[in-house]
């Protein structure tokens, strides 16, 4: 299926994993994509936030989706139930995210001619280990992958599937993660001072995030003559089908020693940010970690590792420090230095991060970049019915 010219709206399938995702993430994306006049279609597995994307006005379809691993007979399922659902609605665009609907969603859409934007959020553990399945997933992404318009968050992903041949060059463009609202994640002034210095690590309770090395940072610096002067917070889910997740018990256990305030989740993440001094992201690879560009553009220095996705956000010893990747000791020093420095400083840092933010992060910019691309597929396709056209006159 070609895109087709005789409606007067192109209809273009945003297609994820979680409404929530959609909601919390995106929501500026598709409303601009609507404003620009293409009747945009929600695909997900059903939740609390399909209800409300359908009342924001999207026309939404439910699709079961197993986000636990890779089962063949589910999978084979779900890129039939995509392509019997693609027959009934017919996108004219596919916008996949995650890992799930960027290869099933593909598969079915290609096999019915359907252009297809593929969004690499992340490659996790996918790519951070070497078990079986993820064998099978780097070998379902290079099938999945090919002849797809492929979207990046940051260089290393990028380069790292050219090395392994998964994509080609020109197939490939770099968007700055989805785009953070910078009036919404704006500074705020808090009415009470925290008594101590407090740091927040804002993520899904699994190892891959640093949660076992935010924990061991924060009993090294407990025992030391630093240790009265700070408290600790964690915000975020525990998300027990991951196979890094971190168990209740250990999280309880946390609690139960002093170790750390925890949060729970939260939908206005930007409160929780606005009552702490500093956020921390240990994590061993993002996409591009939106935690910290949010923490960024509310002008809060930011700790985190040097490796993709997270050192895109950070200007070391500028708007907050990098450090070694699964080291808490590393990670304890620089929450002490961030410990002695002024006041002063800290501003400054925070205001660095919300610049940086403004200039290479905003929702605008990210939004104007889809647009772009969409317009691309467009042409590229009146390009090819032009093509097929004449080669048809010719035949005759």
């Amino acid at each position: 299926m070609s895109i087709n010219s005789s409606r007067s709206k192109i209809r273009v399938a945003v297609v994820l994993n979680t409404s929530w995702n959609i909601y919390n993430f995106r929501l500026g994306l598709i409303k601009a994509l609507r404003k620009e006049g293409y009747e945009v279609m929600i695909i997900a597995p059903f939740d609390e936030y399909s209800t409300k994307l359908e009342a924001e006005g999207f026309s939404y379809y439910d699709i079961k989706m197993n986000n636990k691993g890779i089962n063949p007979f589910e999978d084979l399922a779900l890129i039939r139930d995509f392509y019997k659902l693609y027959q009934q609605i017919k996108p004219d665009i596919l916008l996949n995210y995650t890992i799930k609907p960027n290869i099933y969603s593909s598969l079915a859409g290609k096999s019915l001619g359907i252009p297809v934007i593929n969004n690499i959020t992340g490659l996790g553990t996918v790519f951070l280990n070497n078990n079986p399945s993820s064998h099978v997933a780097r070998g379902l992404y290079r099938v999945a992958l090919k002849n797809s318009l492929v979207v990046f968050q940051n260089s290393d992903d990028m380069q790292l599937l050219l090395d392994k041949k998964i994509v080609k060059k020109r197939a490939i463009t770099l968007i700055s993660g989805s785009g953070i609202d910078t009036e919404r994640f704006k500074p705020q002034l808090s009415l009470e001072k925290n008594s101590k210095f407090t740091f927040l690590m804002i993520a899904r309770l699994i190892k891959d995030k640093g949660i076992e090395e935010y924990i061991d940072a924060i009993k090294l610096i407990r025992s030391s003559e630093y240790g009265s002067r700070c408290s600790f917070k964690i915000l975020g889910s525990l998300y027990l089908s991951n196979p890094t997740a971190i168990s209740e018990q250990q999280l309880q256990g946390w609690i139960d020693e002093g170790l750390i305030e925890y949060l729970g989740h939260s939908d206005n993440v930007q409160e929780e940010i606005s009552r702490v001094d500093a956020v921390v992201l240990p994590s061993y690879r993002e996409g591009l970690s939106r935690v910290l560009l949010e923490a960024s553009s509310m002008e809060k220095p930011i700790i985190t590792t040097d490796v993709p996705g997270c050192r895109d956000v950070v200007d070391d010893n500028v708007n907050g420090y990098l450090v070694k990747v699964k080291s808490s000791s590393a990670l304890a020093e620089a929450m002490k230095k961030m410990l002695e420095l002024s006041s002063n400083d800290l501003v400054n840092m925070g205001k660095k991060g919300r610049k940086k933010v403004i200039e290479n992060f905003s929702q605008e910019q990210v939004i104007d970049k889809y647009l772009s691309l969409l317009q691309q597929i467009q042409q590229t396709s009146k390009e090819n019915r032009s093509i097929s056209h004449n080669f048809r006159k010719a035949s005759f």
